[in-house]
């Protein structure tokens, strides 16, 4: 495959700073080669335009930064989609998760969608149901067409990027209350930590890949970090004990390798400000080279 990898060094919608760091860190840790590795070819970009932090406010305390943030939204969409076009694979470094809402928009102007949304937390917020303003626990809500105007089609439409219907979280243990009514309504599958207890991760990504493939002609994969759990990728804004093992989040991977429906990725969330020796961030590359075809045998 043709793979492009972009970067994100955006941490406007985090409610910690050091994630603008991650895609740095995640190049340091090899990505390249390592991708290249398994014969596809790779161009890296670099990264999309992000003004410096210091240079910006916040006007409004319910969506910290939406200014800022949707403009880098729109370049980053632009680029995805020119990659899609192309009939290339697009690979994405954050940066906070809410440069989601740019590269899946992106992607989703080109084909039809399902999402697969590994994660600690569901990221379904909107500005009415917010505890904290942070938009990155905003955009997978406003890529299924709930939330701010502003958010949802990036201004541009008022039409969802993914069908609720076609998206499936992995991993979640940590929901507001607001978010899982949210959820609820919107008919999200929902995956959580006790549910992969009990029925093993084998059983509940194949029931997640099955929701996704139903009417849609690729699948895109937004892996935020924190849905690892922390013993295994400490570098992240916002860890949550209990989560994903290394072994679990290959998995994932591997299985939507298999499907020969992927057709995106996201590694986002790596904070190397936070990190034990990169550790986060070679984690993010080795889960990459999984999900583009990687086998132990």
């Amino acid at each position: 495959m043709q793979i492009d990898l972009i970067g994100v060094p955006m941490d406007y919608g985090a409610g910690r700073r050091g994630v603008d760091m991650g895609p740095s860190a995640i190049r340091y840790a090899g990505i390249k080669d390592a991708i290249q590795g398994l014969g596809h070819v790779v161009n890296d970009w670099g990264n999309v335009e992000v003004p410096v932090f210091e240079a910006c406010e916040s006007c409004d305390p319910k969506l910290r930064f939406l200014d800022v943030i949707v403009p880098v939204a729109r370049r980053l969409a632009d680029q995805v989609e020119r990659f899609v076009k192309a009939g290339h694979f697009p690979v994405t470094l954050g940066g906070d998760h809410s440069m989601a809402l740019g590269s899946i928009s992106g992607a989703a102007r080109q084909r039809r969608l399902g999402l697969i949304w590994v994660d600690a937390h569901a990221d379904f917020n909107t500005a009415e149901t917010t505890p904290s303003g942070n938009i990155h626990g905003m955009p997978l809500a406003a890529l299924a067409g709930l939330g701010d105007p502003r958010l949802v089609g990036l201004g541009q439409t008022s039409q969802p990027a993914v069908n609720p219907a076609h998206i499936a979280i992995i991993g979640a243990r940590d929901l507001d209350t607001g978010e899982r009514d949210n959820l609820r309504q919107a008919g999200v599958a929902v995956f959580s930590m006790d549910q992969i207890d009990r029925d093993g991760l084998f059983t509940v990504a194949r029931k997640a890949i099955e929701i996704v493939s139903r009417g849609t002609d690729g699948i895109y994969l937004s892996l935020d970090l924190d849905g690892v759990d922390p013993l295994y990728a400490p570098g992240v804004g916002t860890p949550v004990s209990g989560g994903l093992t290394y072994r679990e989040a290959h998995l994932i991977c591997e299985m939507l390798a298999e499907t020969g429906r992927l057709a995106g990725l996201d590694l986002v969330e790596v904070n190397p400000i936070l990190d034990e020796r990169n550790k986060t961030a070679l984690m993010a590359v080795e889960l990459a080279v999984s999900a583009l075809g990687k086998r132990v045998y």
